[in-house]
Protein backbone atom coordinates (compact mmCIF):
# COMPACT_ATOMS: atom_id res chain seq x y z
CA UNK A 1 0.00 0.00 0.00
CA UNK A 2 2.84 2.50 0.86
CA UNK A 3 3.98 1.91 -2.35
CA UNK A 4 1.05 2.89 -4.48
CA UNK A 5 1.27 5.80 -2.24
CA UNK A 6 4.27 6.98 -3.06
CA UNK A 7 4.24 6.01 -6.90
CA UNK A 8 0.97 8.54 -6.96
CA UNK A 9 2.47 11.42 -4.91
CA UNK A 10 5.19 11.43 -7.61
CA UNK A 11 3.22 10.76 -10.13
CA UNK A 12 1.24 14.36 -8.82
CA UNK A 13 4.12 16.30 -8.25
CA UNK A 14 5.47 14.85 -12.17
CA UNK A 15 2.29 16.12 -13.95
CA UNK A 16 2.39 19.74 -12.89
CA UNK A 17 6.90 19.03 -13.97
CA UNK A 18 6.11 17.53 -17.31
CA UNK A 19 3.30 20.58 -17.97
CA UNK A 20 6.07 23.31 -16.99
CA UNK A 21 8.13 21.77 -19.64
CA UNK A 22 5.45 21.28 -22.35
CA UNK A 23 4.74 24.95 -21.92
CA UNK A 24 8.61 26.24 -21.81
CA UNK A 25 9.10 24.70 -25.48
CA UNK A 26 5.43 26.16 -26.68
CA UNK A 27 7.42 29.83 -25.53
CA UNK A 28 10.58 28.54 -27.09
CA UNK A 29 9.41 27.75 -30.13
CA UNK A 30 6.93 30.45 -30.60
CA UNK A 31 10.06 33.84 -29.40
CA UNK A 32 11.64 31.75 -32.16
CA UNK A 33 9.58 32.36 -35.01
CA UNK A 34 10.55 34.99 -37.49
CA UNK A 35 9.65 38.52 -37.14
CA UNK A 36 8.10 40.14 -39.98
CA UNK A 37 9.47 37.72 -41.96
CA UNK A 38 12.92 37.80 -40.94
CA UNK A 39 14.58 35.03 -39.06
CA UNK A 40 18.05 36.27 -37.85
CA UNK A 41 19.62 32.03 -37.69
CA UNK A 42 18.04 31.48 -41.37
CA UNK A 43 19.52 35.43 -42.13
CA UNK A 44 22.82 34.08 -40.48
CA UNK A 45 23.64 30.90 -42.39
CA UNK A 46 22.41 31.68 -45.49
CA UNK A 47 24.29 35.29 -45.80
CA UNK A 48 27.49 33.19 -44.57
CA UNK A 49 27.01 30.54 -47.46
CA UNK A 50 26.05 32.97 -50.41
CA UNK A 51 28.74 35.38 -48.63
CA UNK A 52 31.54 32.52 -49.23
CA UNK A 53 30.43 31.98 -52.80
CA UNK A 54 30.73 35.95 -53.56
CA UNK A 55 33.77 36.71 -51.63
CA UNK A 56 35.45 33.32 -53.52
CA UNK A 57 33.95 34.36 -57.18
CA UNK A 58 35.62 38.16 -55.92
CA UNK A 59 39.43 36.39 -55.96
CA UNK A 60 39.18 35.82 -52.61
CA UNK A 61 40.66 33.08 -50.68
CA UNK A 62 37.92 32.37 -48.13
CA UNK A 63 39.56 29.73 -45.44
CA UNK A 64 36.29 30.51 -42.89
CA UNK A 65 33.69 33.14 -42.59
CA UNK A 66 30.84 33.22 -39.78
CA UNK A 67 28.12 35.03 -40.06
CA UNK A 68 25.78 36.50 -36.76
CA UNK A 69 22.65 38.37 -37.32
CA UNK A 70 20.21 40.66 -35.22
CA UNK A 71 16.29 41.53 -36.39
CA UNK A 72 15.71 45.09 -35.61
CA UNK A 73 12.46 45.47 -34.04
CA UNK A 74 11.80 42.26 -32.58
CA UNK A 75 8.29 41.98 -31.89
CA UNK A 76 6.92 41.14 -28.13
CA UNK A 77 5.50 37.69 -28.30
CA UNK A 78 1.88 37.61 -28.98
CA UNK A 79 2.43 40.96 -30.43
CA UNK A 80 1.54 41.21 -34.58
CA UNK A 81 4.04 43.32 -36.06
CA UNK A 82 2.89 46.88 -37.52
CA UNK A 83 2.36 46.77 -41.83
CA UNK A 84 4.39 49.86 -41.88
CA UNK A 85 7.42 49.95 -39.62
CA UNK A 86 10.46 47.65 -42.72
CA UNK A 87 11.98 44.61 -40.95
CA UNK A 88 15.89 43.88 -41.23
CA UNK A 89 18.58 42.22 -39.58
CA UNK A 90 21.99 43.78 -38.94
CA UNK A 91 24.48 41.12 -40.06
CA UNK A 92 28.09 40.74 -39.21
CA UNK A 93 30.40 38.33 -40.97
CA UNK A 94 34.06 38.06 -40.07
CA UNK A 95 36.97 35.26 -41.03
CA UNK A 96 40.17 34.71 -42.69
CA UNK A 97 41.55 34.13 -46.11
CA UNK A 98 43.97 31.42 -46.95
CA UNK A 99 46.80 34.11 -46.31
CA UNK A 100 45.39 34.86 -43.11
CA UNK A 101 44.04 38.31 -43.96
CA UNK A 102 40.69 39.73 -42.03
CA UNK A 103 37.44 39.35 -43.92
CA UNK A 104 34.58 41.20 -42.60
CA UNK A 105 30.47 41.10 -44.30
CA UNK A 106 28.71 43.43 -42.47
CA UNK A 107 24.95 45.50 -43.41
CA UNK A 108 21.40 45.15 -43.30
CA UNK A 109 19.33 42.17 -44.31
CA UNK A 110 15.63 43.25 -45.82
CA UNK A 111 15.04 39.93 -46.84
CA UNK A 112 16.00 35.86 -47.00
CA UNK A 113 14.84 33.60 -49.52
CA UNK A 114 14.87 29.94 -48.56
CA UNK A 115 18.34 29.15 -48.20
CA UNK A 116 19.44 30.84 -51.88
CA UNK A 117 20.24 34.65 -51.57
CA UNK A 118 19.82 37.71 -48.87
CA UNK A 119 19.10 41.28 -50.39
CA UNK A 120 19.79 44.62 -48.34
CA UNK A 121 23.02 46.45 -48.33
CA UNK A 122 26.08 44.53 -47.75
CA UNK A 123 29.85 45.39 -47.72
CA UNK A 124 32.71 43.19 -47.80
CA UNK A 125 36.41 43.43 -46.94
CA UNK A 126 39.03 41.48 -47.13
CA UNK A 127 43.05 42.05 -46.30
CA UNK A 128 42.07 45.74 -45.65
CA UNK A 129 40.69 46.23 -49.12
CA UNK A 130 37.18 46.78 -50.59
CA UNK A 131 36.05 43.53 -52.34
CA UNK A 132 32.27 44.33 -53.02
CA UNK A 133 29.12 46.11 -52.02
CA UNK A 134 25.86 44.41 -53.20
CA UNK A 135 22.16 44.56 -52.82
CA UNK A 136 22.14 40.64 -53.18
CA UNK A 137 23.92 37.99 -52.78
CA UNK A 138 23.15 34.58 -53.68
CA UNK A 139 20.49 33.72 -56.55
CA UNK A 140 17.36 34.30 -55.61
CA UNK A 141 16.15 33.00 -58.91
CA UNK A 142 17.05 28.97 -58.08
CA UNK A 143 14.36 26.78 -57.37
CA UNK A 144 13.89 25.69 -53.55
CA UNK A 145 15.50 23.18 -52.64
CA UNK A 146 13.71 19.36 -52.58
CA UNK A 147 14.06 17.70 -49.76
CA UNK A 148 14.06 13.59 -51.10
CA UNK A 149 13.18 10.66 -48.53
CA UNK A 150 15.05 7.61 -50.34
CA UNK A 151 13.46 4.32 -49.06
CA UNK A 152 15.63 1.35 -47.71
CA UNK A 153 15.88 -1.13 -50.34
CA UNK A 154 13.22 -3.86 -49.62
CA UNK A 155 14.81 -7.04 -47.88
CA UNK A 156 12.58 -10.36 -49.67
CA UNK A 157 9.28 -7.99 -50.94
CA UNK A 158 8.03 -5.36 -48.67
CA UNK A 159 7.61 -1.61 -49.37
CA UNK A 160 11.19 -0.97 -48.23
CA UNK A 161 10.37 1.33 -45.13
CA UNK A 162 11.59 -0.34 -41.92
CA UNK A 163 10.37 0.37 -38.44
CA UNK A 164 12.71 2.97 -35.90
CA UNK A 165 13.74 0.68 -33.04
CA UNK A 166 13.44 2.41 -29.94
CA UNK A 167 14.73 1.48 -26.48
CA UNK A 168 12.90 1.85 -23.10
CA UNK A 169 14.88 1.62 -19.90
CA UNK A 170 12.15 0.50 -17.23
CA UNK A 171 13.68 1.77 -13.44
CA UNK A 172 11.91 0.22 -10.95
CA UNK A 173 12.22 1.63 -7.15
CA UNK A 174 12.70 -0.13 -4.29
CA UNK A 175 10.49 1.57 -1.18
CA UNK A 176 13.08 2.27 1.99
CA UNK A 177 13.15 -0.06 4.66
CA UNK A 178 12.49 -3.12 2.69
Amino acid sequence: MGTTRAWIQGRGRRVPAACSLVAAAVLTTAACEPAGGLNSASIAVTTDRVGTGALESNGVDVRWLSCSAGVDGARALGASPAASVPRSANVDCSGRTGSGETITLTGKVTQELGGRCVRGDLTARAGGRSVFRADVLGNCDAPPPVSVITPIPPAAGGNGFRPTVTVTVTVTETPLGK
